[in-house]
């Protein structure tokens, strides 16, 4: 029965599912009852309906558990196959984000801690978190966890896309990207236009809650890492802004 669900899933354009799939949501076994159903050979629409089906039925380890082991790889499959990404699998990832702990803990940091996330890749992901309403706290959490990352152009375009959402953010994840941009000091590499944007935007959307000990740190970075059109306009903008400490002493007053 559940060979010929997988038959109807494989053909599936529009209407309603089998019924015999929308039980298996509640199933004990219900990762082993999918596979049957051969999920990798599903169509797009039926990717979207399933993944309807599971956001609004499953809580959020099973929901990541599902985002990562049958979402993700079937986006990441449609675009190294096409250079782009399929309506309806675009619109499963923006459904998936219902749950934003499970997309976050299923998809994109998953992505990130595999060192293989292409630059397309980053860009479609980034799109999505551009266009979507995410609650602060799970951008927060996501944002800590890249900060922490290993560097990569993946990486950078995310946390670009982050900040220009213009969050308001607490200190503890203001510290982390600053810290994270700080790492490269030592770096001797010469680094990718992707890495010079990101920190143009966080300085520019966060430069009032860096402290003045941090915004001195940073620029020292930017004597060691230069790039011809960006470098100077990060200097200015954390040379003409406040920091939090005269921030916090205004509000005092």
């Amino acid at each position: 029965m559940l060979h010929s669900v997988g038959q109807i899933l494989a053909k599936y354009r529009s209407g309603k599912l089998p019924k015999a799939f929308k039980v298996i949501p509640s199933l004990a076994n219900w990762e082993d009852v999918l596979y049957l159903t051969e999920p990798d050979n599903w169509s797009a629409a039926a990717m979207f309906q399933a993944t309807r089906t599971f956001v609004s039925n499953l809580n959020v380890k099973m929901a990541q558990r599902f985002f990562n082991l049958v979402l993700l790889p079937r986006v990441r499959d449609d675009i190294t196959e096409y250079k782009r990404l399929n309506y309806h699998l675009y619109m499963s990832l923006k459904k998936a984000l219902f749950k934003p702990a499970a997309f976050f803990k299923g998809v994109l940091l998953p992505l990130c801690e595999s060192r293989t996330c292409t630059l397309r890749e980053a860009i479609i992901m980034g799109s999505l978190i551009s266009k979507t309403s995410i609650p602060v706290l799970h951008a927060s959490a996501a944002m800590l966890k890249i900060a922490e990352m290993d560097y990569s152009g993946a990486n950078s375009i995310f946390l670009r896309h982050f900040f220009d959402k213009k969050y308001a953010l607490p200190y503890r994840v203001i510290d982390a990207v600053v810290y994270h941009f700080l790492r490269f000091l030592s770096d001797q590499r010469s680094l990718p236009v992707l890495w010079h944007q990101s920190l143009l935007t966080f300085v520019q959307r966060y430069k009032e809650d860096i402290s003045t000990e941090q915004k001195d740190a940073l620029m020292e970075l930017c004597r060691v890492h230069v790039h011809a059109q960006i470098t100077a306009e990060v200097r200015r903008e954390l040379i003409h802004s406040k920091s939090r400490e005269e921030e916090g002493e205004a509000m005092d007053l």
